[in-house]
């Protein structure tokens, strides 16, 4: 069992400090609902203060939006009920689908936007000519707990993100050294494989969002430069890696005669990639083995002259993508060493074209399903609200809508509703215990903060660890709201039981409904991905015009780096994620060959259009039967053909520009090879075609 550790404590000593001073000026100010600004401070407080900073800013602006948005619609649509919960809805689901189609940390404003509408305007339709008092109220509540935490968060040991960025991306590191060391053995398909795949994957989606909150910490701009560099080599490192698999089998599986010296080098490589990450003789010395490492592998290329056997072909492609890998390896471990440090001037060892865009994939349909269906729940929840004529329901719908929303982004967002719907029911015992056995003895401020230390410190060292932050956070918030601390005195067991059970069927009617209308979990989402990585990799064969390749390229990074993960859910035997690392590269090879065809000559660019439109063709079939199909053989004779004429071109144009013919010869047969052996792996086109027969 992992106990809280001493910097788990020193953040909730932080925030219960926080949530005390807001209460104390909240019931000093004699605001309407005191609590409401110590939930907030559990809402918004991070253990890191870039990540509170940008939350609390994005909390403000959205509660104000939705709060002044309350104010609009709630006078002239209160007599009209449920022409009024659809106007809710349309506005709460609008803003969730820019919340998460917005993926930094901007995309809370919509979040809250959405969510206070409902928090606001329905509780004051049996009211409306309260709304403008409720909504001022409520802003100003939150703002309170967003100053407090903001301003102790800071002044108390702050925590900054940018020196804990680099600790936050060792586990990375351990698992893309043991990944690299898996490959370069061939060991591609294994239970450990996939689950250090999947865990790869998922820290560099985390730390997109990380990065978008290191502005709020005052992170120097080097600093932030060196980050985002970090975080698209992290991206290319697993791609560059999983492609040697293939190539190394083939290469190394079946074969009697091994080029001398590869597998030493092999060897080589995968103890330098476990090399501690802060090695004796520290960046220079790591240099130094990587510019060996280079050197040994250009020594073992095999001569251009030699390319067009595919025995030749075969061994030049392993060592272009070792050369990749070194160079993106030694990237990651400097910056690793340089983002801290204020001086120096980092320089990237690997460089290429087609890497540099910003572009994200959304699977916009998906997106609009999500927001449509928590539209759809507070329609629901509103006409049972309505109908039963229930005094107290529109807490139940409004702590719908939340549930709804935060979890909205989940293939299964059952299951996160769920756990608030737990948190919840142990808030309302703990809070009526709170507020019926103990509040009664309390007589001053003092007395409540010690009553409230021992359960609020405990949660809050809950909230500073990933695995349970989030339950831990919801029970802090529901708690607090539970027990509705006033400036006097008040309970009655009856009322408390109603108003707060509405809060709680809220969230048991958001759970049902999330468990009937999104069923599907990552299968739906993961087929969907893979259909739209094939037609990408049509587009990237065909013949109309890329207007970005690098976008182009930067979206398909960004939908592997969301598919692995739920492939690795369901991952059997066959492992499925494997397809889709190869389903990337024929697009890149399909790239790198329309680049490359324009500075061929002779029969060798119609050679790499029929590649091309083979590959297109097979991939709209994939597309049409909504399942992979078999590949037709032939494709692999007009590979095969196309490494011949190109190869002979080569041969005749030599003596016109022996450098620039040999560097445009290996890329393009790399290319030919990359793609011949993600379309037929290993295990198809071993021993296939040898010196001796035909490319033809």
């Amino acid at each position: 069992m992992n106990f809280p550790t001493r910097h788990d404590w020193l953040f909730s000593l932080k925030t219960f400090t926080a949530a005390m001073i807001a209460l104390y000026l909240a019931l000093a100010l004699e605001l309407p609902r005191p609590y409401w600004a110590m939930a907030t401070v559990y809402i918004v407080s991070n253990p890191f203060l870039g990540a509170t900073r940008s939350k609390a800013l994005y909390r403000v602006v959205g509660t104000a939006v939705g709060a002044a948005v309350a104010i609009l619609i709630v006078p002239p649509f209160v007599e009209a009920p449920y022409f009024f919960s659809v106007i809710v809805a349309l506005w709460t689901g609008i803003l969730l689908y820019l919340a998460l189609y917005d993926r930094t940390a901007r995309s809370y404003v919509f979040m809250l936007a959405g969510y206070t509408l409902p928090l606001i305007a329905l509780p004051a339709v049996t009211n409306p000519t309260a709304v403008f008092d409720i909504a001022i109220a409520r802003t100003e509540e939150i703002i309170l707990g967003i100053l407090c935490a903001s301003v102790v968060g800071g002044a108390i040991f702050p925590n900054r993100l940018a020196p804990s960025l680099v600790e936050r991306t060792d586990s990375w590191f351990r698992d893309a050294a043991f990944y690299a060391t898996e490959m370069l053995s061939g060991r591609i398909a294994s239970a450990a494989v996939s689950a250090c795949r999947q865990r790869l994957a998922l820290n560099v989606n985390g730390l997109e969002f990380l990065l978008s909150q290191l502005a709020y910490d005052h992170a120097p701009p080097h600093i932030i430069a060196r980050s985002h560099a970090l975080s698209g080599r992290m991206q290319l490192l697993l791609p560059i890696v999983s492609s040697l698999a293939d190539p190394l089998i083939a290469l190394l599986g079946d074969r009697q005669e091994r080029p001398a010296g590869f597998e030493a080098l092999l060897a080589d490589v995968a103890k330098w990639f476990a090399a501690p990450l802060a090695p004796r003789g520290g960046t220079q010395y790591f240099d130094r083995e990587a510019d060996t490492l280079r050197q040994r592998i250009a020594q073992l290329q095999p001569p251009a002259d030699s390319l067009g056997t595919w025995e030749r072909a075969l061994e030049s492609n392993p060592l272009w993508r070792l050369r990749q890998l070194v160079d993106v390896w030694q990237d990651c471990r400097s910056l690793r060493a340089n983002i801290p440090h204020e001086g120096g001037i980092w320089k990237p060892r690997f460089r290429h074209w087609r890497f540099g865009g910003s572009e994200r994939y959304f699977d916009r349909g998906i997106l609009l399903f999500s927001a449509g269906t928590a539209a759809l729940a507070i329609v629901a929840a509103s006409s049972l609200w309505i109908g039963s004529g229930w005094h107290d329901g529109a807490s139940a719908v409004s702590l719908a809508a939340i549930a709804c929303s935060l979890f909205a982004a989940l293939d299964e967002p059952a299951s996160g509703v769920f756990k608030f719907f737990i948190a919840a029911c142990v808030s309302l015992v703990v809070g009526g215990f709170w507020l019926f056995a103990v509040l009664p003895r309390i007589s001053d401020f003092p007395m409540l903060v010690i009553a409230f230390a021992g359960p609020f410190m405990l949660i809050g060292t809950q909230i500073a660890r990933p695995r349970f932050s989030l339950v831990a956070m919801l029970t802090a918030f529901n708690t607090a709201n539970f027990i509705s601390i006033q400036s006097a005195y008040e309970a009655d067991f009856l009322v408390f039981l109603n108003t707060n059970m509405a809060g709680v069927a809220g969230l048991l009617f958001a759970f049902l409904w999330t468990r009937v209308t999104r069923p599907f979990g990552a299968e739906l989402a993961a087929a969907r991905l893979i259909r739209s990585s094939w037609e990408d990799v049509v587009f990237s064969a065909s013949t109309g015009p890329i207007d970005d390749q690098r976008n182009l390229t930067a979206r398909m990074l960004d939908r592997l780096m969301q598919l692995i993960p739920r492939l690795a859910a369901t991952d059997d035997r066959y492992h499925p994620s494997i397809d889709s690392f190869r389903d990337l590269r024929i697009a890149f090879s399909a790239l790198d060959l329309r680049r490359l065809r324009p500075r061929l000559r002779g029969d060798a660019p119609g050679a790499i259009n029929r590649v091309l439109e083979d590959v297109r063709l097979h991939f709209e079939r994939c597309i049409e039967h909504r399942a992979r199909r078999p590949i037709q053989e032939s494709l692999m004779w007009s590979l095969d053909a196309a490494i011949k004429r190109v190869t002979e071109q080569h041969a005749a144009n030599a003596a016109a520009g022996p450098a620039s013919s040999e560097r445009l010869l290996r890329d393009t047969v790399n290319a030919l090879v990359a793609l011949r052996l993600s379309l037929f792996p290993p295990s198809i086109s071993s021993g296939l075609p040898r010196e001796e027969r035909p490319a033809e």
